[in-house]
């Protein structure tokens, strides 16, 4: 006696499908985000203004809703990448200060001004 296959799950409705569909473009953007920013780290890039600009001017999509829950593992993967770049980020901050620092110690002094000038001697 074979038993039968479970019935598929019922298509979703075509505006389950649009607010699908915009969650999955929400994460890739991001994804593409974090992406960036890994080999800005990978490559130790010091990014160019353009770039600044590009980055902060990305803002979050309105109206998406809750998260639908076939995409959780996936955003929570995404959650997890970010906080290691932002702790990635911080750490090559206070490595820069520390290098700075060293840098500017290490500068070479100008020569001693003379005091006064003797115009007679």
């Amino acid at each position: 006696m074979t038993t039968a296959a479970p019935p598929a799950p019922p298509a979703p409705r075509p505006d389950e499908a649009v607010f699908h569909a915009s969650w999955e473009q929400a994460l890739a953007d991001l994804e593409l985000e974090v992406e960036h920013a890994e080999e800005l780290l990978r490559v130790a890039h010091l990014p160019t203004p353009q770039e600044v600009a590009e980055r902060t001017a990305w803002h979050p999509p309105a109206g998406l809703g809750p998260l639908p829950a076939p995409l959780l593992d996936r955003a929570h993967t995404l959650h997890a990448r970010q906080l290691d770049v932002a702790h990635r980020l911080a750490e090559q901050a206070a490595v820069s200060r520390r290098h700075l620092a060293a840098t500017s110690a290490l500068r070479a002094r100008p020569a001693a001004a003379p005091v006064y000038l003797d115009l007679e001697g």
